[in-house]
């Protein structure tokens, strides 16, 4: 894929050599390519998902491709399931040195005054309270381990607003509060904490919604869709060295959308 050239020409073999990196959401879309460019980059990888098959399959590619990567079925809305996975994650591999907080839904796509509740609900607890878990557990052993770097995925939908989309956009603005909180509560225990904010990003949850899908490349300004190893590409970035002086940002990539 024409995008995955620009991660593996990016970040050499080395750039994270000897360290483990944990992906949330990794079945699919930005997951699979973050997951893939930590291991491009020299990480051992630890992926989790809700969808087993996609999981493993990421899992798979992973290994094919040389690198050290297992599965972890997870739920981030359930804190039982989100400890776990932190612990299988040491366990496995005896640190963790980068995190992608990446697992997310969308929702509904209707007005605020016909939005369910069961969905609303839903929604807050993968992309807000999903996120919280896993820097709570996450944090908590970095904090007595030397520290490390952290990337949770937010959207533009957490910079603007998103009518069709309300739980969605708040869950997302919540995120980069969480992630600002995060960055500025945990500096000084060696603890970077950023955002991603991607916008039209040719993923299956665009996919899922034909209405989005048909005039995001309309709304972008560079006239296209991004790719996924673009979003990643720079969630290494922000993890390596080369982002050392960098917390509490919220990095947009949406090809000028919002601009």
């Amino acid at each position: 894929m024409g995008g995955y050239a620009v991660v593996t020409s990016a970040f050499s073999a080395s750039a994270l050599a000897d360290k483990v990196a944990l992906v949330t959401g990794a079945g699919s879309g930005i997951g699979r390519a973050a997951a893939a460019a930590f291991g491009h980059a020299g990480a051992k990888v630890v992926l989790a998902d809700v969808d087993v098959a996609g999981g493993q399959e990421t899992a798979s590619q992973l290994q094919r491709a040389g690198h050290e990567a297992v599965f972890v079925r997870t739920d981030v809305s359930q804190a039982g399931e989100v400890k776990a996975l932190v612990a299988a994650t040491i366990r496995t591999f005896r640190r963790l040195d980068c995190a992608h907080n990446n697992a997310g839904i969308e929702g509904e796509l209707t007005l605020l005054a016909d939005y369910s509740e069961a969905a609303w609900d839903r929604v807050m607890a993968v992309n807000l309270k999903g996120v919280w878990l896993c820097l709570k557990h996450e944090i908590a052993w970095m904090r007595d381990h030397g520290g490390g770097a952290i990337v949770n995925t937010a959207s533009v939908a957490g910079l603007i607003g998103s009518p069709y989309l309300p739980a969605y956009a708040a869950s997302k603005h919540g995120v980069i509060g969480l992630t600002k909180a995060a960055a500025l509560g945990y500096a000084t225990a060696g603890i970077r904490v950023n955002a991603i904010c991607p916008g039209y990003i040719d993923t299956p949850m665009l996919a899922r919604n034909p209405k989005l899908e048909a005039r995001a490349v309309d709304r972008t300004p560079l006239g296209r869709l991004g790719t996924p190893e673009e979003v990643a590409a720079a969630v290494v970035w922000l993890c390596s060295d080369a982002a050392a002086f960098m917390t509490g940002h919220a990095m947009v990539m949406d090809g000028g959308m919002i601009v």
